[in-house]
């Protein structure tokens, strides 16, 4: 996958609210769907020290959201001719040469991993000089989760993924504290429906992480590859399902509109936080005890949406 990759590639321009829109727009919403919110614009913390552990230190500086590949790719068979590699993406979607950062949720490299297995991008670069923090998730032989780094320092991925990417510079963002959530919508799509009431058919899509610092949250992991086909229908009992303790760090990204791109509409993946279990880890679907949850987010906004290798037929 290079600068002249022949993967199909399509990207759309966004014309984004200021963060202060957002800010005040949140913070006038979120009331409906938790009991406790703060919303405003702040200088991003250094996403490098505890408790976020991330590759880099910001979420600024030429953001974009990448679509890469899609669930069609694993099912009803998987397609194992797609690879994907970080470093090439960078080129493909224009990135700097000089610096960059990728965070978000794909599937990891099965030809690296040896299986199927969930992964956490997390990844930053300077030139040539690579800081990868990646993690991935499986299901290990006795039907538990174990998450830790990629093998081998690997930085491919395949099947899909779904990755915030900016320089990592510092500036300012997002920030939402929600706690005890009060309506039947997880952390992201409660933000979703309200961006969505707003802005309408007018995308609007964000990136970032945030922290599940108290409560317990509902993940999967994927196993291993299905060895006969296996449709939509089948897909939550072949899913592993784990309830696990905060702290979590989420790495996410979402949009309220899709433009045409056939874009997954949300997509989280999360690892174990301080003091949390190392080997939690996995794909974020909701939080189990509302009354005591408490979520932290930092997120900014994308200028551009990049589709790449999008499959002929969604499922």
């Amino acid at each position: 996958m290079t600068s002249s990759s022949p993967l199909p590639i399509k990207t759309y321009a966004l014309t984004s609210p200021s963060l202060p829109e957002l800010a005040s727009l949140l913070t006038k919403s979120l009331p409906s769907h938790f009991q406790d919110v703060s919303a405003s614009v702040v200088p991003c913390p250094d996403l490098r020290q505890s408790p976020f552990h991330l590759a880099a230190a910001g979420l600024c500086g030429d953001e974009k959201i990448a679509d890469i590949g899609g669930p069609p790719y694993l099912h009803p068979l998987p397609d194992f001719t797609k690879k994907y590699s970080f470093p090439e993406l960078a080129k493909v979607l224009d990135m700097s040469p000089d610096r960059g950062f990728m965070l978000g949720a794909g599937a990891g490299p099965f030809h690296v991993v040896g299986r199927n297995s969930e992964l956490m991008p997390n990844i930053s670069y300077e030139g040539e000089k690579v800081r990868n923090l990646t993690k991935y998730a499986k299901v290990n032989e006795q039907g538990g989760c174990t998450c830790g780094p990629v093998p081998g320092n690997s930085t491919d991925f395949a099947l899909m993924a779904n990755l915030f990417c900016s320089d990592g510079s510092p500036g300012d963002v997002l920030k939402i504290i929600a706690k005890t959530r009060t309506s039947k919508e997880n952390f992201t799509s409660a933000i979703q429906s309200i961006l969505k009431r707003e802005y309408s058919d007018r995308p609007v899509s964000l990136g970032g992480i945030f922290l599940i610092r108290k409560g317990k949250a509902m993940l999967h992991v994927m196993p291993d590859f299905s060895k006969e086909p296996l449709h939509q229908d089948q897909m939550k009992e072949w899913l592993k399902f784990y309830e696990v303790e905060a702290p979590l760090v989420c790495l996410s990204t979402f949009h309220s509109h899709d433009p045409g791109l056939a874009l997954r509409m949300e997509h989280t993946h999360c690892f174990g936080g301080d003091g949390g279990g190392e080997g939690d880890g996995g794909h974020y679907h909701f939080d189990t005890t509302p009354e005591e949850v408490e979520y932290e987010a930092y997120f900014n906004t994308a200028k551009v949406v990049y589709r790449v290798d999008q499959p002929p037929v969604e499922g």
